[in-house]
């Protein structure tokens, strides 16, 4: 089994959503270290996924 791309490439729009959900990762450290991150964690992953996805759909 190959193995998969760490960085797919991103439509304009998963961009926009992936530097969103880091913006508010980094303010939810800036709130303190107790914060919880993994809900934002998981949604990024989520979009990396799809776009891994698309991307083995096209080939």
């Amino acid at each position: 089994m190959a193995a998969q791309d760490p960085y797919p490439k991103l439509t304009a729009a998963e961009h926009a959503q992936v530097a969103w959900a880091v913006a508010r990762m980094a303010k939810r450290c800036v709130a303190g270290e107790h914060a919880d991150r993994a809900d934002l964690e998981r949604k990024v992953e989520r979009i990396l996924d799809d776009a891994r996805k698309r991307a083995d759909k096209s080939k």
